[in-house]
């Protein structure tokens, strides 16, 4: 699978999910049928272009779709 195939699977995917806004990287892995190393380099390359998000609890990562949640629309107004 090449990135923009992948970049396409992942938005879809993840624009379908009602009430779910944070994944963990195993959700995005199986979503690309990858292994970790390979979804990592296209999950990665997604953050670096702002299609997704990475948020940290600091002792959860997860990551969601740029601008999706509640969590996008407190940080808007800083």
């Amino acid at each position: 699978m090449d990135y923009e195939e992948a970049k396409e699977k992942i938005i879809s995917t993840l624009s379908k999910k009602k009430g779910k806004t944070k994944f963990y990287f195993n959700d995005l892995a199986k979503i690309l049928e990858a292994k970790p190393r390979d979804a990592k380099k296209i999950v990665n390359r997604l953050v670096q272009e702002e299609v997704l998000e990475f948020w940290s609890s600091g002792s959860t990562s997860m990551y969601g779709l740029k601008g999706a949640g509640k969590q996008a629309a407190a940080e808007e107004g800083d």
